[in-house]
C-alpha cells in the first residue's frame, strides 16, 4: 500500500471554491482510501492506497469525484512520500547559505513538461526571483514573496501546458512529516 500526498489547487483562497475539509476527507474515504488525513484549509490531503494505476489516472478519478459533489473543477496533483522525500531532498537553493527558508517553494508539475516548451522559459531573468526544474518540480525563490511573483501557477501552467500548484517549503515539509506518520 502505497502514500500519497494529493494537493488541490485553489480551493478556499480569498472566499472562492470553498470545500469544507471534513467533506473532503469523507469524499477520498468513498473513493477507498485509507488513512485519510487533511492539513490546513488550502487542500492538502494525505491518503494510501492500494490502487495499481498512475497518478495521473488517481487525481483525475479524484478530481471527477470533487466535481459532482461540488461542481467545482479542482485541478489535483498527487506525489508519493518518496517523490515528496526526493522532492525534499534535491532542492537546488539549499545549497546556498544566503537563502532564505520562507521565501522557499515548489510548484508541483501533473507531468514533465515537454522539453521545448521548458527551454523557452528555463533562461527568463525573473530578478529577483529565482526559479528552476527538476522532473515535474519548479524550485522557486522569491526573496520578496512568492505573493508578488511573475512565477505564478498561471505563468507555469500557460507556458508547460501542465497543470501546476505551488506550496511554501515549510508546507512541503509538513506534509512530508505527516505522511510518514501514516505509514
Amino acid at each position: 500500500m502505497a502514500t500519497y500526498i494529493s494537493m488541490l489547487r485553489g480551493i478556499n483562497v480569498g472566499g472562492h471554491n470553498k470545500i469544507d475539509m471534513k467533506g473532503l476527507k469523507a469524499l477520498y474515504e468513498d473513493l477507498g482510501f485509507r488513512g485519510v488525513s487533511t492539513y490546513i484549509q488550502s487542500g492538502n490531503i494525505i491518503f494510501r492506497s492500494d490502487q495499481k494505476t498512475s497518478d495521473q489516472i488517481l487525481a483525475g478519478n479524484i478530481e471527477k469525484s470533487i466535481l459532482k459533489k461540488y461542481r467545482l473543477e479542482v485541478p489535483v496533483i498527487i506525489r508519493t512520500l518518496e517523490e515528496i522525500n526526493s522532492s525534499i531532498q534535491v532542492n537546488p537553493f539549499l545549497k546556498r547559505t544566503s537563502i532564505l527558508i520562507e521565501k522557499l517553494h515548489i510548484t508541483f508539475l501533473s507531468e514533465e513538461p515537454l522539453k521545448s516548451d521548458w527551454d523557452i522559459i528555463k533562461g527568463l531573468d525573473r530578478s529577483p526571483d529565482e526559479f528552476t526544474r527538476i522532473g515535474k518540480d519548479i524550485y522557486l525563490y522569491c526573496p520578496e514573496g512568492y505573493g508578488i511573483t511573475k512565477l505564478s501557477n498561471s505563468f507555469f501552467e500557460n507556458k508547460l501546458k501542465v497543470k501546476a500548484t505551488t506550496r511554501n517549503w515549510n508546507t512541503v515539509n509538513k506534509l512530508q512529516e505527516l505522511a510518514k506518520g501514516i505509514t
